[in-house]
């Protein structure tokens, strides 16, 4: 399937465009973040805890916690995940459940988010759902999330998510995954609510067109800003999770930066800030990026050299 040419108009500087997107998704989380004050909350004892007893501050309503959801809350990319269960219904033929099983295979084995394989998948699902009823795409991503995504949470993830509702704090993924599907995954995970890539959408059907650009990169952190603002938090009180180097704009912005299961250039970069690390890949806790997870970080080396060496061969 060719590169949709609707994305963003050209004219368009990326910054404006990750303005325009950050705003979007903003505004839709906050739409959605007062819907079902009920919904019912993830039980059973967490793994692990965060490692510092006094943060979150309890009752301190400025701060809140901001989570990546692709390798850092959940394994896997959402997007595959939902394109998986499409196919599923029907919605595309088998030729497109093998590009999204090849760039799932991609993203599990290397580890990072890939620009040119995340925008192939998202290029591939708006066309897919163009013509559809919003309603329509978020009852079956109810089904999609029991099917493919409940069972891939990290335990320890959850455990610091919980934290900060325990604290009073409210709790943000923020994703380039679609609003919809994240705001889902929020909701059954009991957290505060999503910020997402925003799907155009009139009389409540997809167009195939974005408001701005994905949710990714510097626009991830041009929709905590908003956020923030709309919200009254200070930032410099917040915490932030994320497993790639990509999100780094959006953990720079908070006063509490974590690096969740991180790639190597994130690594790099939270050692020579003294960030915070959890990885959950090897079952082991480090509390400072200094101190290694030596077996984790050479599986996925391996893995990683495996993907590269399988993607060289099929171009």
């Amino acid at each position: 399937m060719a590169a949709l040419g609707w994305l963003t108009p050209r004219r368009r500087s990326a910054t404006a465009r990750s303005v325009l997107a950050g705003e979007a998704a903003a505004e839709a989380a906050r739409k959605t973040s007062a819907a079902d004050d009920d919904a019912a909350l993830l039980t059973g004892t967490s793994e692990e805890a965060p490692a510092e007893p006094v943060f979150p501050v309890a009752g301190d309503v400025r701060a809140a916690a901001f989570f990546d959801l692709d390798n850092t809350v959940m394994q896997g990319a959402a997007i595959f995940h939902f394109g998986r269960g499409l196919y599923k219904r029907k919605f595309f033929e088998r030729r497109e459940l093998t590009r999204f099983a090849w760039q799932q295979a991609w993203f599990r084995l290397a580890g990072v988010e890939d620009p040119e394989h995340m925008q192939d998948a998202r290029d591939s699902a708006l066309s897919i759902v163009k013509g559809h009823r919003v309603s329509e795409l978020m009852s079956i991503g109810e089904e999609i999330y029991d099917e493919y995504m409940a069972d891939r949470i990290w335990p320890g993830t959850r455990a610091l998510a919980q934290a900060h509702l325990d604290a009073g704090q409210k709790v943000w993924l923020v994703t380039a995954a679609p609003v919809e599907t994240a705001t889902i995954i929020a909701r059954r995970l009991g957290l505060t609510g999503a910020l997402g890539t925003v799907a155009e959408s009139v009389d409540g059907v997809y167009t195939g067109r974005l408001v701005g650009e994905p949710l990714h990169g510097p626009a991830k952190a041009e929709a905590v800003r908003a956020l923030a603002a709309a919200e009254d938090l200070d930032l410099d009180r917040c915490a932030a999770y994320s497993d790639s180097h990509n999100d780094i704009p959006m953990l720079s912005l908070v006063g509490h930066p974590y690096a969740i299961n991180p790639d190597t250039k994130l690594r790099k970069h939270a050692r020579a800030r003294d960030w915070r690390l959890r990885d959950y890949r090897t079952g082991r806790k480090a509390a400072k990026v200094g101190i290694p997870a030596a077996a984790g970080v050479g599986a996925l080396a391996g893995g990683t050299a495996a993907a590269v060496a399988l993607h060289r061969r099929r171009r």
